[in-house]
C-alpha cells in the first residue's frame, strides 16, 4: 500500500474510477475530518451528501454516489497539488445521473490530508448548484 501523500492520492484516484466503495475506504483512516461544502441539512435529492466521520461511513458515501449515476470520467486530468502531508485535487467531473438521464459538469476542488499512508482529511469543494439541477431538474 502506499504511504507517501502523493502515492496514496494517485491510489485514490485509480480507486475512485474503478474501485469498489470498499476498496475506496480501504484507504481512509478509521476517524475522518470529513466535509463536504452543502448546506448543513443537506439536500433531498442529494442523500450522499451528509456527515461522515469513520471508514465504513466513507464506504457508504461512495457506495450511495456511485448508486445515483452512471459510469463517468473525469472531462479533464486531474490537477494534483501536495505539500507534505497535504494535498489539493483540482478536477471538472462529467456525470449522468441514473434517475434522470441528466449530465452535469461539476468542478471540485478536493482537500486531503495524508498520516501514515491513509487519509485522515476529506474536504470537497463542489459546484453543488449544478448537481442539485441534474438530480431535480
Amino acid at each position: 500500500m502506499p504511504t507517501t501523500t502523493r502515492a496514496v492520492i494517485e491510489d485514490f484516484l485509480t480507486r475512485a474510477t474503478t474501485g469498489t466503495p470498499e476498496d475506496i475506504a480501504a484507504l481512509f483512516a478509521e476517524e475522518v475530518d470529513w466535509q463536504l461544502n452543502w448546506p448543513a441539512e443537506g439536500h433531498p435529492a442529494v442523500p450522499w451528501i451528509r456527515p461522515r466521520r469513520t471508514r465504513s461511513e466513507v464506504a457508504d458515501h461512495f457506495r450511495e454516489l456511485a448508486e445515483a449515476h452512471l459510469p463517468g470520467t473525469p472531462s479533464r486530468a486531474p490537477e494534483l497539488l501536495v505539500d507534505g502531508q497535504h494535498a489539493v485535487l483540482l478536477v471538472e467531473l462529467a456525470q449522468t445521473v441514473r434517475a434522470t438521464g441528466r449530465s452535469y459538469t461539476a468542478l471540485c476542488a478536493l482537500r486531503f490530508t495524508v498520516v501514515d499512508g491513509l487519509i485522515t482529511r476529506y474536504h470537497v469543494y463542489e459546484d453543488s448548484l449544478s448537481v442539485a439541477v441534474a438530480l431535480t431538474g
